[in-house]
């Protein structure tokens, strides 16, 4: 395999595995691992140091992702491989933070960063069916799950996107189902927490 591709994924690995949840967290004097569900996502960031910081580390999050991509997109582009390998690294690298004993966050919002850049006008169409599901059912990660759905439908959908991003969108869009395989239990229980109730 070309060596520029390897070190392309592993430097966004790498990158992607910086947690910023858990960093403000202990900043904070809390351990993120004994909060909520535990997750190093900014979910769980907004549960224990409030809303706000909550948000601040879902852009940090999504900077993640998209900086080394757009990065990668510039100086390589005549290659979008290399872009669509350093997004992959740093999705996975959240997921499974090399630094952070390989349990990290469910990669919604670094997702999101990666592929605002790859292809911003199909993901920004497949934030409206993130958007419309959080804001009728109060439930993050029904918006998570129909952002999984919608963002290849929109890849593949959208005129001009290139066959790389297409095929990372959907393996990461389903690869967020598995990530959510504790909430997806949760909703069929009926017990998943909504954003609108207070614990």
């Amino acid at each position: 395999m070309n060596t520029t591709y390897i070190l392309s994924a592993v430097s966004g690995y790498l990158i992607g595995s910086i947690s910023f949840a858990l960093l403000l967290a202990k900043l904070r004097g809390i351990n993120l691992r004994e909060v909520g569900s535990g997750n190093l996502g900014a979910t769980n960031a907004g549960r224990a140091l409030g809303k706000k910081l909550g948000v601040v580390v879902y852009w940090l999050d999504m900077l993640k992702g998209a900086v080394p991509v757009l990065i990668a997109k510039l100086v390589f582009a005549n290659d979008i491989n290399i872009a669509v390998l350093v997004g992959a690294g740093a999705y996975l690298g959240h997921i499974l933070p090399l630094y952070f004993k390989f349990s990290g966050g469910k990669g919604v919002a670094t997702l999101s960063g990666i592929l605002l850049i790859l292809a911003p006008l199909p993901t920004l169409i497949a934030g409206v069916a993130f958007a419309s599901s959080v804001f009728l059912s109060g439930m993050m990660s029904l918006g998570s799950l129909a952002l999984g759905v919608a963002l290849p439908l929109s890849m593949f959908n959208y005129p001009g996107v290139e066959d790389p991003i297409k095929y990372f969108s959907l393996f990461a869009g389903l690869f967020l189902y598995i990530t959510h395989r504790s909430n997806i239990m949760r909703l069929l229980r009926g017990e998943e927490l909504s954003l609108r109730k207070k614990k």
